[in-house]
């Protein structure tokens, strides 16, 4: 959903007396929900304009369409559980409940994968539009639909989009949600129908945000503009397999050998070898053509609006699964909570689809969290199995710089065509404006095309004589698994029925992209682990590090793993499996390489180190012990860097005070620690000394520094006292984000404690420079007490991690930049947060931007294969996408404070916890 849409004000003569009536409907809802904001949050239920667009939850509602009557009972926190007698009648009802609650984030989400942001938001969406429609993703979708799909998977989505459209049949946008009164009231805009391709593009979206290592890629080619190799292997060290454990140890992969033990390291027909190798061939034949194309690169993405993440960035999640041997109920407990972008409402939508009678005409119950504008459940439980996913990070994207000549480009010597396409974006009370998008034969976007200086750079652009030097400039084209068609919507669907380990690994087999770890149970006392996903082989010595010359076939993807070659894991001895982005596999025991960017297993060891701690001796872990493990605060940073930290002298009784709240810490990042915020304080400016001015500046980190609304119970302040949410910074410095690979930066270079990284030029003031790790450390204590004293004040008992440590909930379109009061109405915040980066609790910051929260939890669940009815789950928000419903954001405070919702599953217990019954008739 798109981070920076823009409402403007004001209407065009002649519009007709309707749309008028809408303004003034508009004003008097603002201006009536201004005066009342302030007095009583209560008062927002009796404006019927507010309520029109609320679903009808009791009673009976007609549906063309259905073959027989289908029952929605939704329970105190409106989640929704749906009966059927058919499966194309309980999509249908799918499509009908979350178009109830949620069509306006549907419709926001669908003209983002479609590229067709101006048609709602106008002219300031054109950017992005240019760059979504060069990527296609609707375009592919519509090829999966027609070419891919199974015939099955088609009916589904075509009932899945009726559902939608039943909803909307009849009805005005304002009728729909309050977010259209104020687009009807710029612009007119009245949505379309809903199709199966455009549940079908949401996957795409999902897949960008998820992509892996593409901008690892493109930072670590930025750097050899400034830093030697050396210097760029110091910041991109290699995984520490001796210490944190890989998640398959035990496992297996069919299509090789059948175990790692037995397999070594030898090459396969292929694959690629060790890390690094393609760097000399390939920055040999770059020069400052790459530079230049990638730092151009570099800001067209960071305006791309996100779907689940933060642009590829920062992103984590956490699942593992305890088998029956280890837990008080004698069967498994398995648990997930990705790390996503917080989002207003949350991305994930609760709800169960039961059929009445589980059989060949209807073959679903299950439940769980999907996407709104998806059929099917994504994460969750059947009556037999449980799953959950977390990214696995696998490269499954490359850039390429490509040799321009006249209208092609240059391959083995020759100019070949582009195959071009010309693109036309509508753009609301503004002009339309075409686009030519060019692809090479192998399917590559050319996305140097979308930013007019990237292509007068690439025109003039010159590298060294390694290049090919006929032509006209240069570009960067895209290979990504996502832009061929898949068959993912038909796994989700497999997964959902699927009763056994062989089913389920099948089903997930189909789930080409984005790529997960996929971890599952079962009620007979089974656990596994499977890696599926369409993952790219390359020629021996291209690792896929760093960006290719695309003028040389052989850097080529030479084909795909194989599915019985991708590794898997099946009842291990251990009795547990964990995944949280770490390694997959040790190199060294498996032949191909799948990334050379993993997770560095900061969390992934934590999560292993609790459950070892839990099931020692013959100890046993309860649903409530996965729950606090979720909720674990600790900061192994502050582990590796506190005891060198009281070591240092300090003069200044200030900063000493300061020190002092670290001696007895337990490393434990709660949000009313002042311990906590002095040491992440510290951390962030021993990164920005260390690494901060040495950085090419084209590494900096956009759009984290911003300024925020603070909201209280008077309203949205005006912008003279509106909050920072991140620390200052020189704009053309660049800094590091602070995660789990600095952890391992800094681990290693404190071995090295006279290296160049530790030493710094003299600071302002009475600060000196720094010769050595000590030194630096000590200048980093001082700048951190200073930075907390301007922003928590001098008397350091008043600090804590939460006053600084900040979740603000903004909605995802017009509560970013929409007019001021409905940014208001829209968003919701702030929460003070414990957890912080790398930890379990992962609510992430950035410390190139400050210590505001950026990622979290997006929700968390714990199954109990014993009795899913003892199941327990949260999601970051609430059910609803309407801003005055009370099933808005009921879950917040919950999922802040760690605590887990009831989740019922069988008829009984569903009965019991239902408070609205809805029946959808033919």
């Amino acid at each position: 959903m798109p981070p920076n849409t823009t409402a403007t004000t004001g209407d065009k003569p002649g519009k007709s007396g309707r749309k008028k009536g809408r303004k003034a409907r508009l004003i008097v809802l603002v201006l009536v929900l201004a005066i009342i904001g302030g007095i009583a949050y209560g008062a927002y239920w009796s404006i019927s304009t507010v309520r029109a667009s609320f679903p009808q939850t009791k009673g009976s509602i007609t549906i063309k369409g259905l073959s027989g009557p289908v029952t929605v009972k939704r329970d105190g926190y409106g989640i929704p559980q749906i009966y059927a007698s058919t499966d194309e009648d309980l999509f249908m009802a799918q499509g009908y409940v979350q178009a109830q609650d949620r069509f306006y984030e549907m419709d926001v989400r669908r003209h983002m994968t479609s590229g067709r942001l101006s048609e709602m938001f106008g002219k300031g969406q054109v950017k992005n539009d240019e760059f979504l429609r060069t990527l296609g993703w609707d375009r592919v979708a519509k090829k999966e639909y027609d070419t891919k799909l199974s015939a099955a998977t088609k009916k589904y989505l075509q009932a899945y989009s009726e559902g939608v459209n039943a909803y909307l049949a009849g009805k005005d946008a304002e009728d729909i949600s309050l977010e259209y009164a104020a687009l009807g009231f710029v612009n007119d805009y009245k949505p379309e129908q809903w199709t199966p391709v455009d549940s079908v593009s949401w996957l795409k979206a999902m897949a960008w945000d998820l992509r892996g290592n593409m901008q690892d890629e493109i930072d670590r080619a930025l750097m050899t503009s400034r830093l030697s190799a050396q210097q760029i292997k110091d910041l991109y060290p290699d995984y520490p397999y001796s210490r944190n454990k890989a998640i398959v140890q035990e496992g297996q992969y069919d299509g090789l050998t059948k175990t790692f033990q037995q397999s070594g390291s030898g090459s396969t027909s292929g694959s690629a070898t060790s890390t690094g190798t393609s760097g000399s061939s390939t920055s040999s034949s770059t020069g400052s053509a790459l530079t230049s194309q990638l730092a151009g690169l570099y800001n067209v993405l960071d305006d791309v609006p996100t779907a689940v993440g933060v642009n590829g960035q920062g992103i984590g999640s956490n699942s593992w699964v305890v088998r029956g041997d280890h837990t008080i109920s004698g069967k498994p407990l398995l648990a997930n909570d990705p790390h996503l972008s917080a989002s207003l409402p949350s991305v994930w939508y609760q709800m169960g689809l039961h059929c009445t009678t589980v059989s060949s005409k209807c073959q679903y119950d299950v439940t769980g969290y999907t996407f709104a504008g998806m059929p099917g459940v994504i994460i969750g439980h059947n009556a037999d199995i449980a799953w959950g996913m977390t990214n696995s990070g696998v490269d499954v994207t490359d850039l390429y710089l490509e040799k321009l000549s006249g209208d092609g480009y240059l391959y083995d010597g020759k100019v070949k065509p582009f195959t071009t396409r010309e693109e036309t974006i509508k753009v609301a009370g503004g002009t339309s404006k075409k686009i030519v998008v060019r692809q090479t034969a192998d399917g590559m976007p050319l996305l140097s095309d979308r930013d007019d200086e990237l292509v007068q750079v690439g025109k003039k652009a010159t590298v060294n004589t390694a290049a090919p030097d006929r032509g006209d400039g240069y570009g960067i084209a895209l290979r990504w698994t996502a832009l061929d068609a898949g068959t993912t919507m038909d796994a989700v669907f497999a997964i959902d029925k699927a009763a056994d380990w062989s089913e389920f690994r099948d089903s997930a087999a189909q789930f080409d992209v984005p790529s997960q770890n996929l971890i599952y149970a079962d009620t007979k006392n089974n656990i596994g682990y499977t890696l599926p996903g369409k993952i790219p082989t390359r020629a021996s010595g291209d690792d896929g590090s760093i960006p290719a010359p695309g003028w040389d076939s052989k850097y080529k993807w030479t084909g795909f793993i194989k599915q019985d070659e991708l590794p898997y894991e099946y009842d291990p001895k251990r009795g547990y499996i964990v995944t949280a982005n770490q390694a997959v596999v040790d190199k060294d025991k498996y032949p191909y390489t799948l990334t050379t960017d993993w997770g560095y297993g900061t969390r992934s060891q934590r999560i292993t180190d609790l459950i070892e701690s839990k099931i020692k001796d013959g100890g046993k872990i309860s649903t409530d012990d996965m729950r606090q493990m979720q909720m674990d605060n600790s900061s192994e940073i502050a582990k590796l860097l506190v005891p060198k930290l009281l070591k240092i002298n300090l003069d200044d009784k200030d900063v000493r005070e300061a020190q002092k709240l670290l001696e007895g810490w337990d490393y434990t990042q709660d949000s009313d620690s002042a311990a906590a915020a002095y040491f992440n304080a510290v951390w962030r400016n021993i990164l920005k000394l260390a690494f901060g001015n040495k950085l090419p500046k084209e590494l900096r980190v956009k759009g984290q520094c911003l300024w925020v609304d603070k909201i209280d119970s008077t309203g949205p302040v005006d912008d003279d006292t509106k909050v920072r949410e991140c620390g200052e910074r020189d704009a053309d410095q660049a800094q590091p984000d602070g995660g789990d690979r600095w952890f391992e930066v800094v681990r290693n270079l404190m071995n090295q404690p006279n290296s160049d990284w530790w030493k710094t030029p003299a600071g302002v003031g009475d600060r000196n420079k720094a010769d050595n790790m000590n030194d630096l450390f000590k200048r980093a204590m001082v700048d951190a007490r200073w930075e907390l004293t301007a922003k928590l004040g001098k008397d350091i008992d008043t600090w804590s991690w939460g006053r600084l440590h900040r979740l603000f909930l903004k909605n995802q379109t017009l509560g970013t930049d929409g007019p001021s009061i409905l940014q208001y109405v829209l968003n919701r915040g702030p929460w003070k947060l414990s957890g912080g980066e790398a930890t379990v609790n992962a609510t992430g910051w950035n410390a190139a931007g400050g210590y505001g929260v950026v990622w979290v939890p997006s929700m968390r669940m714990v199954v109990n294969l014993d009795d899913l009815d003892k199941s327990k789950w949260i999601n970051l928000t609430g059910a609803s996408g309407h801003a005055f419903s009370s099933h808005y954001t009921d879950q917040t405070g919950k999922w802040a404070d760690g605590e887990l919702l009831p989740w019922s599953f069988t008829d009984k217990a569903v009965d019991s916890s239902t408070s609205d019954t809805l029946v959808l008739k033919p």
